[in-house]
């Protein structure tokens, strides 16, 4: 700054503008200078998302592994205890089932008697069965007290139904079955649309109103007709299932999974 003015007192001719000119000039400088040298540069922390994410992972798949174990004792012990349910003697349902008991006796073998309501069969469906296309038959089995139950009597190919093959017993029948609930739906499945006849998961609910409802006795209780050796299918008649426990337990492979 002395330097200036020394250079400012030997120019007397300078004009006064041109002095302030030359003085703001030098002062901007000389604050620009004094900025670049205060900047000191920005230190990276090695405390970041990423290395807080890294961190995280196995603590999060941890969990997840200890999780499915859980979860694959807990069905282990459901299946044991459903398989033990279906290797007991069967039951004969009274004349009035107890809705809310039904979930303890999931997978009993029931006996039942009684003729079939073919008129409110429905189609449930559709299902494949050894490569086969078909759907579950439905039925209602009017029983000897007046009672009326819903009975998936098993799978009939497409081909039957379509060509009017699928037989409907007459008389009274004598059937084995298991106990069993409404299915569970996903999100994939499409509504139920009993106006049409389209019946794509099991809402037993919905079927029992459909067969008559209480005003006509029907019961929202299902029965799943266990199978009866020998074939069936060629003549259109429903083949039932076999006396299996069919929970899904695929825990195991999420624990080696995670």
């Amino acid at each position: 700054m002395s330097s200036l003015f020394s250079t400012l007192k030997r120019q007397p001719l300078l004009s006064r503008q041109y002095r302030q000119l030359l003085l703001r000039r030098y002062a901007h400088t000389e604050a620009n200078g004094s900025l670049e040298t205060s900047y000191k540069a920005r230190r990276d922390t090695w405390f970041n998302s990423t290395i807080l994410l890294l961190g995280f992972m196995p603590i999060f798949t941890f969990a997840l592994g200890t999780w499915q174990l859980q979860r694959l004792q807990w069905k282990v012990n459901l299946i044991d205890e459903l398989q033990e349910k279906l290797e007991r003697e069967p039951i004969s349902l009274p004349r009035h089932v107890n809705l809310s008991v039904i979930p303890n006796f999931i997978f009993r073998k029931v006996f039942l008697r009684g003729k079939w309501d073919h008129e409110h069969s429905m189609l449930l469906g559709p299902r494949v069965r050894d490569g086969l296309h078909g759907y579950h038959v439905v039925t209602p089995l009017v029983r000897p007290d007046g009672s009326t139950v819903l009975v998936d009597r098993g799978f009939v190919t497409k081909d039957s139904i379509e060509k009017g093959m699928s037989r409907q017993e007459t008389g009274e029948v004598e059937i084995f079955g298991m106990l069993r609930t409404s299915q569970a739906r996903n999100v994939f499945t499409p509504d139920n649309h009993p106006d049409k006849g389209q019946w794509y998961w099991t809402d037993v609910t919905a079927m029992s109103e459909f067969a008559g409802g209480d005003r006509a006795g029907v019961q929202p209780v299902l029965i799943e007709q266990i199978f009866e050796a020998g074939t069936r299918l060629s003549q259109g008649i429903p083949l039932g299932r076999e006396a299996t426990v069919d929970v899904r337990n695929a825990h195991l492979s999420y624990v080696i999974t995670w």
